[in-house]
């Protein structure tokens, strides 16, 4: 594997980390199997490609991509919560319902924006190559937010979320208005896979409707790799982990298909992703066998 090919393998790790931290407060925080993020990863992507077509500052627009996503995050919660739909068909409903949302917002199946002025477009020509600036301009982005969710999930109000995934009879017997915190949990985490979508646009130079199939088992894939490598109970270690399995499975699945002695193709990458979850699946069980 070259050197570039391991930069942008990190790159998009870090990127489909901020992924990782959505499916995490979905999945582990709240108990909430979510599938909305496989369309609002291309929204947030789509969102923000528009906008900055249109003219609109990217920051702005980044933002406007963090807010659709939750938006979008909000539906499925919403139909959950206030109409005591199942949350996998809520969220399977939502992700299908965004394909025509985001072909509605692009206008056309992808809007191309190299050429145009990015959130990194500030960054470069500072005496660094591009491939760097972008690494660290993402990697700087991710470190901040996963600070400011750790600094949340270890709040009263982020107590109060982990109390309704942990157990939501005793969480309403506290007072928690368990309902109200689903639908916050789910807005954030679908806010996060937007705001990928949104870095996810701006560093390829690309949004395309397709490119959030598949996005629900990365963040699971990223979530289980982090959890195997780094066990721990304590937030930020947790949310850590998370990133690291993001960086680690992309790192991973790079040197499969780099590999001629497996053979694998860049059409197989749905292939090799599903072989490292189940390997990230396995191990752990297998390991408790043998040193039972």
């Amino acid at each position: 594997m070259s050197m570039f090919a391991f930069l942008g393998a990190v790159e998009l790790g870090l990127i489909y980390a901020l992924v990782a931290l959505g499916v995490f407060l979905s999945f582990r925080v709240l108990d909430f199997p979510d599938l909305t993020v496989d369309g609002s990863f291309p929204l947030g992507a789509a969102v923000t490609a528009t906008l900055i077509v249109g003219g609109i500052d990217p920051w702005s627009a980044t933002l406007a991509a963090f807010l659709a996503g939750a938006m979008a995050g909000f539906v499925t919660a919403f139909v959950s919560v206030r109409f005591g739909v199942l949350h996998l068909l809520a969220s399977i409903l939502t992700m299908i319902a965004l394909f025509s949302v985001n072909l509605r917002v692009m206008g056309r199946p992808n809007i191309a924006i190299l050429g145009e002025n990015t959130i990194l477009t500030p960054f470069y020509g500072h005496g660094l190559e591009d491939e760097t600036v972008r690494l660290l301009a993402v990697l700087a982005i991710v470190v901040a937010v996963g600070a400011a969710l750790a600094v949340f999930l270890t709040s009263e109000a982020g107590l109060a979320m982990r109390a309704t995934g942990a157990n939501a009879r005793m969480a309403r017997a506290q007072g928690v208005a368990t309902g109200t915190q689903v639908i916050a949990g789910v807005m954030l985490s679908n806010g996060l896979v937007g705001l990928a979508g949104a870095l996810f646009a701006q560093t390829n130079g690309f949004a395309d409707v397709t490119a959030g199939v598949g996005t629900i088992v990365v963040g699971l894939a990223a979530v289980i790799v982090g959890e195997t490598l780094v066990p721990s109970r304590r937030i930020p270690v947790i949310l850590a982990a998370c990133v690291l399995g993001s960086v680690i499975y992309r790192i991973a699945v790079q040197a499969a298909l780099s590999a001629d002695v497996l053979g694998l193709q860049a059409s197989d990458l749905n292939l090799a992703t599903a072989l490292l979850v189940l390997a990230a699946l396995v191990l752990p069980r297998l390991r408790r066998k043998v040193f039972a």
